[in-house]
């Protein structure tokens, strides 16, 4: 791609043409024949097609230029960064031996005739561990009292109580299973007796929890058929990744518990406590990480000639972000010795096993030597020994924003894998930046000569953090404020995480992963200035609910106008691409019914746009403030749209 940058002569080959003719009428007025069949045009002519491809390759000199001065200057072009999603794999039938789904296996999305699959592949090794039930427990919420083990209760038919006599949050029922299930799907078959009244059986007011060794870690439930213990049916755990055997009621076992928690206005809660007659447990899946990209190992880039300077091309460009360095292994009579990646050469010596990769153009570079001026040459970074082999032990290929795929995409399993009847994802993919351009790197060259590597200013910060996580879609720098209103002194940068674009965004997709927040922190920390307080954390997300009711023109029907409309607004209060300008709600811009009327009314098809009315929601309690016709944001804010409600009334209705 090329720079936007002016022609020097934007002359082209008529207009040269015409200036030697004016030329020649001006100069020799006894040349009156300036047709084309004439000698002397044609040789006006041949030199103006000559000057014309001059000029070309004159107009190409200030690209060459910029492009080198960026290479000075050391700006790389940032390469593209993986998408990463949870893939979960079903088994056909629970098994009692376990299920390995060995690193890198790769499941895809469907082939259709436009386009390529998307494919990922699998980080690390899952084993689905098999399960049963052994001891069931229960405890109250006082804390001060042990859980009471149930086993022999339940074995014998007694039919224990899930929860106390008249239940309150803090009661839970714990599950102990015969060994630890870390990263599996439990399926939890229950009898129960009808006694839990008064609780709702599509939202009951209960959590689901493992323990991981340190406390209890929070589980999440594909499905309940039992009606919140009210009847016989199933329930599926999916039990995280750090999940333990421990000792609870004197009983060694795998333990989850369902605990009551405080019920959310409006929801209902338990009045008595459902009886459980029978509970079996199984494994039945289990989850695992994978990544968009091509996981590549022990390829063979070369050998060395044992020259300073040497260059390696990789076989499967461009490289993605990953976590930390690559590791280049080079043969020597001992084995294979590890050479570690650095950003450049300047601090290395003749003795430091060091390279430099070029990720976007896929190339392994070893240190130069450099003539010094008096006399001799100085290596920077060792060279290896001749003939020696050089390899690259593992990368990763591939990455970009076709990873961010929308929830259960991903089906298809390109590796089939014994007693695996299924595979998909339960969430969205997120984390996809495509490489960086040209264009672009030119912009970021004049802010790298401005910052310095070195973060003073807000825009320093941003910029800074836009490095250490490319996949990021916004970045804003704002001073901290104390609880009365004063700035601290400390800085706050709020990082919006890349999530796939489709319409409705879920809540939970925007936190931002730990892992970006700590490669954010540690490539400021080493950056910022000294006694700078700095904290990295995701902005407030205020959600906005909309009640809107409009009047469809003759011929558009109310379920396509209602739809229209609904997607209208998701679009419009979005983080990341809606807003006036679509490049996201400004921070701290504040939300006015008006300019719903106006988003409305030039859809196609409303003919009228009747009422609107504006409310305040929290997107994790769920809860809706009242009426409004403006909400203010602060500083650290951004409109996100939730759950609004549109009614449409046809023409002549």
């Amino acid at each position: 791609m090329t720079l936007p940058m002016p022609n020097l002569d934007d002359r082209r080959f008529q207009d040269l043409v015409d200036e030697a003719k004016y030329l020649v009428q001006r100069n020799c007025p006894e040349w009156t024949d300036h047709n084309v069949s004439d000698p002397g045009v044609t040789l006006i002519e041949t030199f103006a097609q000559m000057v014309d491809q001059l000029l070309y390759r004159l107009n190409r000199v200030p690209d060459l230029h910029y492009l080198r001065f960026l290479d000075l200057i050391g700006v790389r072009l940032f390469p593209p960064a993986a998408a990463r999603a949870e893939v979960t794999f079903w088994l056909s039938a629970a098994r009692d031996v376990p299920v390995v789904v060995a690193a890198g296996k790769q499941v895809a999305s469907v082939r259709n005739e436009v386009e390529d699959p998307v494919v990922f592949t699998v980080e690390h090794t899952l084993n689905i561990v098999p399960c049963s039930l052994a001891h069931l427990a229960t405890s109250t919420a006082d804390t001060g009292l042990p859980p009471v083990d149930r086993t022999d209760e339940l074995l014998v038919g007694g039919g224990p109580a899930a929860f106390s006599e008249t239940p309150a949050p803090g009661d839970a029922v714990l599950f102990g299973l015969s060994g630890a299930v870390p990263g599996c799907a439990v399926l939890l078959r229950t009898n129960c007796e009808v006694e839990g009244q008064g609780v709702d059986p599509r939202d009951p007011p209960w959590l689901w929890e493992a323990w991981d060794g340190t406390g209890w870690a929070a589980c999440e439930v594909d499905r309940d058929s039992t009606g919140a213990f009210n009847r016989a049916g199933d329930i599926v755990v999916h039990v995280p990744q750090g999940h333990t055997m421990s000792v609870l009621a004197r009983q060694r076992a795998g333990w989850l518990r369902c605990r009551l928690v405080e019920a959310k206005p409006n929801q209902p809660f338990y009045q008595r406590s459902p009886r459980l007659h029978a509970v079996e447990a199984s494994t039945i899946g289990g989850t695992a990480g994978a990544v968009h990209a091509e996981i590549i190992r022990n390829e063979i880039v070369g050998t060395s000639d044992g020259t300073p300077g040497q260059r390696f091309p990789l076989g499967r460009p461009p490289v993605v972000v990953g976590e930390g360095e690559l590791v280049v292994e080079v043969s020597g009579p001992d084995g294979w010795e590890p050479w570690t990646e650095v950003r450049s050469f300047a601090d290395s010596g003749p003795d430091d096993r060091h390279v430099v990769l070029d990720r976007v153009g896929g190339q392994v570079a070893f240190g130069p030597a450099v003539r010094q001026p008096e006399g001799g040459l100085r290596c920077y970074g060792a060279v290896p020994a001749k003939s020696a082999a050089i390899r690259v032990p593992e990368y990763r290929s591939g990455g970009g924003r076709r990873g961010n795929v929308a929830r259960e995409v991903l089906e298809v399993q390109r590796d089939p894998i014994p007693f695996v009847s299924s595979v998909v994802n339960r969430r969205p993919a997120i984390g996809g930046v495509d490489g960086e351009s040209v264009r672009d790197a030119a912009v970021r060259g004049p802010l790298l000569l401005r910052t310095r590597d070195r973060a003073v200013t807000a825009e320093d910060y941003e910029q800074l953090a836009r490095e250490a996580a490319p996949e990021a879609a916004r970045v804003r720098c704002i001073p901290a404020h104390g609880a009365d209103g004063r700035e601290t002194g400390a800085i706050r940068v709020l990082v919006v995480p890349a999530v796939p674009d489709t319409g409705e965004l879920a809540f939970a997709t925007l936190m931002l992963e730990a892992g970006m927040r700590g490669r954010i922190e540690r490539y400021l920390g080493e950056r910022r200035c000294v006694g700078a307080l700095v904290s990295v954390e995701p902005p407030f997300y205020q959600g906005v609910t909309v009640v809107a009711r409009l009047r469809a023109r003759r011929r558009t029907t109310a379920g396509t106008l209602g739809a229209r409309a609904s997607e209208a607004l998701y679009d419009y209060f979005n983080p990341i691409s809606g807003g006036p300008d679509g490049d996201g709600w400004p921070f701290g811009r504040p939300v006015q019914s008006g300019e719903v009327f106006a988003v409305l009314q030039r859809l196609p098809g409303v003919e009228l746009v009747e009422d609107v009315r504006l409310f305040a929601a929290n997107p994790i309690t769920r809860e809706r403030g009242e009426q409004v016709e403006r909400l203010d944001l602060p500083p650290n804010a951004l409109a996100f749209s939730f759950g609004h409600q549109v009614r449409v009334r046809e023409a002549g209705a």
